[in-house]
């Protein structure tokens, strides 16, 4: 009896620091920082001058910004021009939204100017946090460096996975995901938020309790890989996770 009480008050206690480490982050970081940006400068700014600062892109009729993250030498954020909250935004479903994350890939030679060199594009990601793995409240893709044991993990597994969603083989970052391959002209045409909303059961009804990444596989399909908010796991579903700002397979 008292072992199983000190279970209780031992996750009590976990889900106690969990939702207090989310606010804490919440507090630290205004959540209308990155929207105050692309509404106050970056669009104005174009739509007057012609000049996106302090973005590095803003494409009015494709309706997405492109901004350098403060962290990373090469981190790219990837924002829409509307106000859109995140993965519980329902316009990320409608056929009419902008196909974000196609967008994101699009944009990723920024990091090989910025860098003076290619980077290749089995070291790039795209990763997007859930509510609760977010500190902004503006949708932003993450365009940045992939963990170099992550990399290796996918590629060990790449030839396992398949056009179903399915559990990853392993953890990845410490935290469970499940996978799905996906053709280049899939992931132009419809992209990985209606894959999810469509494919894994109940996602839809809870797209914010999500996070989703994107990384290309040596066949030339990409993974699309997806964890859901845990608290008991201490998991908060921030896939970005699973990148590496300082981009480390680079320097190998």
């Amino acid at each position: 009896m008292r072992c199983r009480r000190t279970v209780v008050v031992t996750i009590f206690l976990l889900i106690v620091a969990a939702i207090a480490w989310f606010s804490l982050r919440q507090y630290l970081h205004h959540p209308d920082a990155l929207w105050r940006i692309v509404s106050q400068q970056c669009v104005p700014n174009q739509q007057k001058n012609q000049n996106p600062e302090p973005c590095a892109k803003v494409e009015l009729t494709s309706g997405y910004v492109l901004l350098k993250d403060i962290h990373g030498p090469l981190q790219y954020l990837l924002m829409p021009t509307a106000k859109m909250k995140g993965m519980e935004s329902p316009e990320l479903l409608q056929a009419q939204t902008p196909n974000f994350f196609w967008l994101a890939w699009q944009q990723r030679e920024m990091m090989s100017v910025r860098r003076g060199s290619h980077v290749p594009d089995d070291v790039i990601s795209l990763t997007i946090n859930s509510t609760s793995g977010r500190t902004q409240n503006q949708l932003h893709i993450h365009i940045s460096c992939l963990r170099a044991d992550v990399r290796g993990q996918l590629n060990q597994y790449a030839n396992t996975l398949s056009n179903q969603w399915q559990a990853f083989p392993e953890s990845l970052a410490g935290n469970q995901y499940i996978a799905r391959k996906v053709s280049a002209a899939e992931f132009s045409q419809r992209g990985p938020f209606i894959m999810l909303a469509n494919q894994v059961p109940q996602a839809r009804e809870h797209m914010g309790r999500y996070s989703l990444a994107m990384a290309k596989l040596a066949d030339g399909d990409w993974v699309i890989l997806a964890t859901e908010r845990n608290l008991l796991r201490l998991n908060l579903a921030s896939a970005e996770q699973i990148q590496d700002h300082d981009c480390g397979l680079l320097k190998k």
